[in-house]
């Protein structure tokens, strides 16, 4: 199989995904895509919040396809890219697959942390983060389910990637730098090299 620039990240809600794949396209001045800025934009034009969008998806299956059209192009006629999507790593297996773990109740701490008030009313989220964390594996179960249907995969299993990282255990920064070293020795680079 022939390796190509591409970085596909994928893994929990609130793990640093984003932050992540923007903060590596930024420092290889790659390109960014993520498959869910693109999933939740087509959940609203059809009146679904992000809650809502995952049951959204399982009912009209051409949502998921939509999505992963998008990927499979770009990974057929892209090179250089950083992917936040949680199937790319199916799509482009030409790419080096990274999955970011964490514990649920950490995550939804995290992103109760960083949500202002408009979007905690506007997405129906509670404040209690044991009580967002069941709606967030509430979601989780639902992508394995759809995922499994359609193309009988499950993208939380670990081994489908070639690194994985428990954010609880990293700052955003050292997880960046693990990423790239990592990506640079399966391109079999090394520091000498680079140098």
């Amino acid at each position: 199989m022939n390796k190509k620039n591409i970085i596909t990240i994928a893994g929990k809600p609130g793990s640093g995904k984003s932050t992540a794949s923007k903060s590596i396209a930024q420092e290889l001045g790659f390109e960014h895509f993520s498959s869910g800025d693109l999933f939740r934009a087509i959940g609203r034009e059809r009146g679904a919040q992000i809650n809502e969008a995952n049951e959204l998806a399982e009912k009209e299956k051409d949502i998921d396809e939509l999505v992963d059209q998008r990927l499979r192009d770009i990974g057929a006629s892209q090179n250089q890219v950083i992917i936040d999507s949680r199937m790319a790593w199916h799509w482009m297996p030409q790419s080096f697959k990274v999955y970011l773990n964490l514990d649920l109740e950490v995550a939804a701490l995290r992103i109760l942390s960083d949500m202002d008030d408009e979007r905690r009313k506007h997405e129906h989220i509670p404040k209690d983060p044991a009580e967002y964390a069941k709606l967030l594996k509430s979601r989780l179960d639902s992508e394995a389910r759809r995922y499994k249907k359609l193309y009988d995969v499950n993208p939380y299993d670990v081994n489908n990637y070639d690194l994985v990282v428990n954010t609880a255990d990293h700052q955003p920064k050292e997880v960046q730098e693990l990423i790239m070293s990592e990506y640079n020795l399966w391109l079999g680079l090394n520091s000498s090299t680079l140098a």
